[in-house]
């Protein structure tokens, strides 16, 4: 499964609307103090991939998948083999963004009221009071979501979907913004306990991280030999260059960002030809389609743009859509990949013009 392309550093003027694409009915219209605020907001966020590029070397397209989730109020399941940094990425932006960050080792011990906290008993006053957990945080690292047990996996929906913790029947709300990024080894299955489709289903975007090429590697090795160490990123000269409230700014900003009738449209028969496709077993849902349209409704504002256009939707769909589906067991057997079953999808539906 791809990720989408990151998107340019600069944030140039957006080009006009096109007639085609006239906004959804009852879209909010900002007032120009709050386009302003949203215009630098936009800035120092997109700012944040060049810092987090000071400590990590070639992820360029996790990093963007990891601001779009945060604009979207959504989460990110980042993919790939042990040794591309991971976790070094995930800290980085936590740095770049001036945010708390917390990273939670899953393993298979692990209960759920480790993560979201639980009662304990104060002697001094012979009453029960609430121990907060890790998940109360604005970042939480969930390393190796795989090797937990589906009970304490299962203890990160309700923060994932409600942005809140419920203990003993009182719920309590989790600082903003709140983003979950777990991670997981796709080569290593001994011990490990793969996430259900409904669990899958929470997380916004899932992204590959690959390999680097080799002139980043190259790069890599070289810092390293410079004396780089990925413990201490303040010695790489990684700074904050955003905040929480940017990415609250841009969050509001983004629900502004027009989606004409035929962009949603479009939307829908994507989804909807995933449904017919003879090699799925599980289609994109009613909330996939509505999570990839918030994705591209990010992607379109992290370009500089109000609007959405068909380009917006086919750059995010796999990164946003690919997890959300199974395929049928003889396609598994012919080795046909979903990836490849979600692009044929998506070119039988017409693009709108």
């Amino acid at each position: 499964m791809t990720a989408p392309s990151t998107p340019p550093h600069s944030t140039s003027p957006a080009p006009p609307r096109p007639a085609s694409y006239p906004p959804v009915a009852g879209g909010k219209t900002a007032s120009p103090g709050a386009d302003e605020f949203s215009t630098s907001a936009r800035a120092r966020l997109n700012a944040v991939r060049a810092e987090v590029g000071k400590a990590v070397v070639g992820q360029d397209t996790a990093v963007s998948g990891m601001l779009i989730a945060l604009l979207c109020r959504g989460h990110i399941l980042l993919e790939g083999v042990p040794g591309v940094a991971k976790t070094l990425l995930v800290r980085s932006v936590a740095a770049a963004l001036d945010v708390d960050t917390t990273r939670v080792q899953f393993t298979p011990d692990l209960m759920p009221g480790d993560v979201t906290g639980s009662l304990i008993f104060d002697a001094t006053a012979s009453e029960f009071s609430f121990r907060e957990g890790p998940v109360f945080t604005n970042l939480l690292l969930a390393d190796e979501i795989n090797r937990t047990p589906p009970k304490t996996q299962a203890s990160l929906l309700e923060a994932m979907e409600e942005a809140q913790v419920s203990v003993d029947g009182v719920p309590r709300a989790l600082p903003e913004p709140f983003l979950v990024a777990a991670t997981q080894n796709p080569v290593e299955y001994e011990g490990t306990y793969p996430l259900p489709e409904a669990q899958l289903d929470r997380f916004l975007l899932k992204v590959t991280l690959p390999i680097p090429p080799r002139d980043d590697e190259i790069t890599v090795l070289a810092r390293h030999a410079a004396g780089f160490d990925p413990h201490d990123l303040a010695a790489a000269g990684l700074r904050p260059v955003a905040s929480g409230s940017d990415v609250i700014a841009g969050a509001a900003a983004v629900r502004r960002v027009a989606v004409a009738p035929q962009i949603a449209a479009y939307i829908v028969d994507i989804a909807r030809a995933t449904r017919m496709s003879p090699s799925l077993s599980l289609g994109v849902s009613p909330r996939g389609a509505t999570a990839l349209l918030g994705t591209s409704r990010a992607w379109a504002w992290l370009n500089g743009r109000d609007f959405v256009t068909p380009d917006d939707v086919q750059m995010m769909a796999q990164a946003t859509l690919a997890h959300r589906l199974s395929l049928r067991p003889e396609a598994e057997l012919e080795g046909v990949s979903v990836g490849a079953v979600l692009a044929a999808a998506i070119g039988s539906v017409p693009v709108p013009r």
